[in-house]
């Protein structure tokens, strides 16, 4: 840091806030730290009484804040995101696709322990609109060495990019409905249209929805023809629990489905279910997911729509953070049901 002239600051880095007062009017900042001297601000700077004035000397091998955020930012952005201008020394990554974010929590870690590197995101796994808000870059001192640009590049060279939006697929899904009150029409569906709303949320169709009754053979042959006539997920409601008459999750199996799990640590959830037949993947729904707004529908089908296929360990990790604190008026998701 010195003192130059203000002729002889041109292309130089402020190193304090200018104020400009107008009286009548109030006052506020004319330039702000980190500002890079352009040779129109010479004159404004010499009007304001700034005859001299502190700025950091860009020597070689050191990169202005606005310069380094965005370079970092560049590392670490994935496909379905979009980068904004320098505010301030920080640039912020936003979505420019709806789809599911995915953090590479391991690389951000690696990253964020490089002296005077900073990048800090949402939690990812989570359902993204366009022009969200998704991450911001930064470094803490005004100008700062290469070589810390250098080992952040280094990182995202081995990792790939850290912050990724990845697209929904719009599926064909088949919904098949288990309950004989439903089937003999002595209570009105109520899962069909909850259902239809969510897929629709995430650019999928609910092409077709068989009501059966609580008879495994007849949801065999629904799931069946669900497939026949190319369903690319199917998701199966009510009876799944562990009554005697609830024949959802043996029907899943006896179609073929291959289980990663029945049961997850997430309440509300619990009884979800998840099987694979070939490629596609079988969800067995449980009752909240008709009435509550944030489930393990929300925690789990929005990534197999984004093309993911969830293992029991992937299940099995919902669990911290698995509780929903049941809030008055739900905030999800902004909140912390589902982010571990």
């Amino acid at each position: 840091m010195r003192s130059v002239p203000v002729e002889q600051a041109q292309g130089m880095v402020l190193c304090h806030d200018i104020t400009r007062i107008v009286p009548g009017e109030g006052k506020g900042p004319a330039f702000r730290k980190g500002h890079v001297i352009a040779p129109e601000d010479i004159p404004a700077l010499l009007r304001l009484g700034k005859e001299h004035i502190y700025v950091w000397d860009l020597a070689e091998g050191l990169v202005h804040e606005d310069d380094a955020a965005a370079r970092i930012a560049q590392a670490v952005a994935g496909p379905g995101t979009t980068l904004t201008q320098p505010c301030e020394g920080r640039i912020n990554l936003l979505a420019d696709r709806r789809g599911l974010l995915k953090i590479n929590v391991e690389a951000l870690f690696r990253l964020n322990s490089i002296e005077e590197v900073t990048i800090a995101t949402i939690h990812g796994d989570a359902v993204v609109s366009p022009g969200q808000m998704l991450a911001g870059t930064r470094v803490v001192p005004l100008v700062v060495a290469g070589q810390r640009l250098e080992a952040v590049e280094a990182v995202t060279a081995e990792t790939g990019p850290v912050v990724t939006v990845m697209p929904f697929r719009p599926l064909r899904v088949g919904v098949v409905t288990t309950g004989g009150e439903v089937y003999h029409g002595r209570i009105e569906d109520k899962f069909g249209p909850v259902l239809r709303r969510k897929f629709d949320d995430l650019g999928c169709a609910v092409f077709r929805q068989v009501i059966v009754p609580d008879d495994r053979d007849m949801t065999v042959r629904a799931i069946r023809q669900l497939l026949a006539e190319g369903a690319e997920m199917i998701a199966v409601t009510g009876g799944m629990s562990v009554d005697p008459d609830d024949l959802s999750p043996s029907s899943i199996r006896a179609a073929g489905g291959e289980v990663v799990t029945y049961g997850s640590p997430t309440f509300p959830g619990a009884m979800f279910m998840l099987a694979y037949i070939g490629d596609v993947p079988v969800v067995g729904l449980p009752g909240c997911v008709m009435y509550h707004k944030a489930s393990i529908f929300d925690l789990t089908v929005p990534r197999l729509v984004a093309g993911e296929k969830l293992t029991r360990s992937d299940i099995v990790s919902l669990g911290h953070g698995g509780l929903c604190a049941m809030c008055p008026e739900c905030r999800y998701p902004l909140c912390g049901f589902g982010k571990n």
